[in-house]
């Protein structure tokens, strides 16, 4: 009779490839848990990196500014047909001998008056701008849209982002800079000094490292400012008085590129107008000058400080529309000579200019507030306070003979008219029931469609 067949062995075996089996099926998970973890971690790092880049950190500080770094700009931007497509586009003139114009700080409060100026006559305009938080950068996204509107196309970026500038100056052959992007601000400047060099200093000298090495090469316009008068006590403000006592960091980075204009127009021929800008006011002003936070102030019924000087004088400025500044840049754009350098080499003496925009007619601050008290029907509650030493000066007045004589600029906006179209934009943007006297006109249905005024 036949003994049963053996099956411990295969029981034995049976057992242990199940055994390796479970240890197979454990490790793969385990390695597959590992994977899982590392995907989510960077995954979620990822969208931290995102998240921290387009959303700053909210702060109780209203000047709080938006430092993160533009570093990945040029990767996000810098690529893709349809991105360069956006840029040929917006930069492309629509009438002869057009201009191609790169318009810096282009969704500030000048740089989209300009904008949208040299885009109705016809120029190419393709914009650039940090958008950082100063100011309520709300509004400077309300100018974007406006702007997009007229096919005006800005990049989200900053002037020392080096690999961007470069990839637009080797896209668009620009016949002009219109470079108005600085960090702008008397009293801030004892805040953040940083700021103030990074932008006015550092960011123009990184635009013009570029420009020099373009081919052709741009004429440039930039925006210096009446601060670099500083402590002259010369009157009328003129081109030939001294500019060498800064009353304020702000004053002196303004100062400051003018001197690195030159430099940079002796050695490597770059044509290059400076315009000297006194208090711009009107609509799509900027929320941290003062007939703007006055207009505000008054109408919320809080007080308004009315300074005067340590010498019990009234301060005063010459307040000029954005309306004339507008000429006076676009006639500096229409006058300037082309560079004469290439390949970054300075081939001829080039063209080095630089001028006075104002309305020869101060006003102090007493005056301006007793216009708005009209203008919006509603009695200010005045604090009148000693100028604190922070840097402003106390009284401006351009003299404008030499603009006039170069490119005809002449002003032709009285403080009291130009206020009017203020108020009458700042109570249809902010949505404010009508209180203003029935002079400054009726409010606009769709007050964003009406920039210039």
């Amino acid at each position: 009779m036949a003994s049963p067949p053996d099956t411990s062995k295969t029981s034995k075996l049976e057992r242990y490839n199940s055994y390796v089996r479970r240890v197979n099926s454990t490790k793969l998970l385990a390695a597959s848990s590992k994977l899982l973890f590392r995907v989510t971690l960077l995954a979620a790092l990822i969208l931290i990196f995102f998240f921290t880049i387009n959303y700053p950190p909210i702060t109780d500080n209203p000047h709080h500014l938006h430092t993160t770094a533009h570093f990945l700009s040029s990767a996000f931007y810098g690529s893709g047909a349809a991105w360069e497509k956006q840029v040929r586009h917006s930069s492309t003139p629509r009438r002869p001998n057009g201009f191609s114009v790169l318009v810096t700080g282009a969704a500030g409060f000048v740089g989209t008056h300009c904008s949208l100026a040299l885009k109705k006559r016809g120029d190419g305009v393709l914009g650039l701008d940090n958008f950082n938080s100063y100011y309520d950068p709300s509004l400077k996204r309300a100018r974007q849209n406006l702007l997009q509107k007229h096919e005006i196309f800005i990049i989200d970026a900053d002037i020392n982002d080096s690999d961007l500038l470069s990839k637009l100056f080797d896209i668009v052959p620009f016949t002009h800079v219109l470079h108005l992007a600085a960090q702008a601000g008397v009293r801030y400047a004892m805040q953040n000094p940083q700021s103030y060099v990074k932008s006015n200093i550092a960011g123009f000298v990184n635009l013009l490292e570029i420009a020099k090495a373009a081919d052709p090469q741009p004429a440039i316009v930039w925006a210096s400012s009446s601060s670099v008068y500083g402590l002259n006590t010369q009157n009328p403000f003129s081109e030939s008085h001294r500019t060498d006592q800064p009353a304020s960091l702000y004053a002196a980075t303004k100062k400051a590129g003018e001197e690195i204009a030159h430099t940079y127009n002796h050695i490597y021929g770059l044509s290059i107008t400076g315009l000297r800008f006194f208090t711009v006011y009107g609509p799509w002003g900027r929320p941290d000058m003062a007939y703007f936070f006055f207009t505000k102030d008054i109408l919320q019924g809080k007080s308004v400080n009315i300074y005067r000087t340590q010498d019990d004088k009234e301060v005063a400025r010459d307040f000029t529309y954005i309306d004339d500044i507008v000429k006076g840049c676009l006639g500096a754009l229409d006058t300037a000579e082309k560079s004469t350098g290439s390949g970054g080499k300075k081939k001829a003496p080039a063209q080095l200019r630089v001028y006075n925009l104002g309305n020869t007619s101060p006003v102090s601050v007493g005056k301006l507030v007793a216009i708005l008290e009209s203008l919006v029907n509603v009695k200010a509650k005045k604090h009148v306070i000693r100028m604190p030493r922070n840097g402003d000066v106390p009284f401006t007045h351009a003299n404008v003979s030499l603009a006039y004589k170069d490119f005809g600029y002449k002003p032709t906006t009285d403080l009291a008219t130009g206020l009017r179209k203020f108020v009458k934009w700042y109570v249809g943007y902010y949505g404010i029931q009508q209180r203003v006297k029935k002079e400054t006109g009726s409010i606009d249905k769709h007050p964003h469609d009406s920039a210039i005024a």
